[in-house]
């Protein structure tokens, strides 16, 4: 669902990411690991438009045919249906639960502004919409609250929430459980594999190794801007190359 092809991303002197090739497979929950510095925010921030690569091309199959998304827009590659979890709180903190997940719903730069100003009506489908997302999470009792007064393990909820709820075909989810306790991140596993059984392919950043191999289908190792290795969760768990470099064994 998603190719790559000899992306490279230098700044300075730094390769950020140094020809790195691999796919990701529709219908997967596939990891990109590695210590800091290692290239997998840039990879990120590459595939969804924040950053340019200096050579390489990404392609993108939402449907039936390849869509190069090489050097595209933040909002074309997004409307595409690439939706990103960031590794930053990105909540409006003024703005209740509801509202904030509302705004994934209406993701357009008119309606966004509309829902600021309170001239977009909501709809019985969107309360719907919003009513499941918070019972498959557990905050059903949160919607009204105001974003600042939820923890940070119950805003990382809502984050995740919001990036499920825009209307997408791949979701990027950048550590989804940095942060969160030891019962918020099994309850995170738990609707990762669910969205998995519903078909959803997801690609996530974790420095979590427990937690990623738990759920990987495929894990891609990357070190000093290079993939070093990929493979089934126990050929990862298994490697003499990612124990020594990763693991410290």
């Amino acid at each position: 669902m998603l190719k790559i092809k000899n992306l490279k991303k230098y700044f300075g002197g730094i390769k950020a990411v140094d020809d790195c090739s691999f796919e990701i497979g529709k219908g997967e929950i596939t990891a990109l690991i590695g210590p800091n510095g290692s290239g997998k925010t840039t990879i990120f921030n590459l595939v969804s438009g924040i950053l340019k690569p200096d050579s390489g091309k990404i392609f993108f199959k939402p449907e039936k045919e390849w869509i190069e998304i090489t050097d595209k827009s933040i909002e074309f590659i997004s409307n595409l249906g690439i939706s990103r979890l960031f590794q930053q709180t990105q909540l409006f903190n003024n703005l209740t639960v509801k509202e904030n997940l509302l705004l994934a719903l209406d993701n357009e730069d008119t309606k966004f502004l509309k829902n600021f100003f309170g001239l977009n009506k909501i709809t019985k489908e969107k309360e719907e919409k919003i009513k499941e997302i918070l019972k498959m999470v557990n905050m059903e009792e949160f919607e009204n609250n105001l974003a600042r007064d939820l923890s940070y393990g119950q805003k990382r909820l809502i984050e995740l929430s919001r990036a499920i709820l825009k209307s997408h075909k791949f979701l990027m989810l950048d550590e989804p459980v940095a942060g969160v306790t030891p019962s918020l991140r099994e309850k995170i596993a738990e609707i990762l594999l669910k969205l998995k059984k519903q078909g959803e392919t997801i690609f996530l950043i974790e420095h979590d190794m427990n937690f990623t191999l738990k759920i990987a289908d495929e894990v891609i190792v990357m070190n000093e801007g290079k993939v070093i290795a990929k493979g089934k969760p126990e050929e990862i768990k298994n490697n003499s190359k990612v124990l020594e470099i990763y693991l410290g064994e």
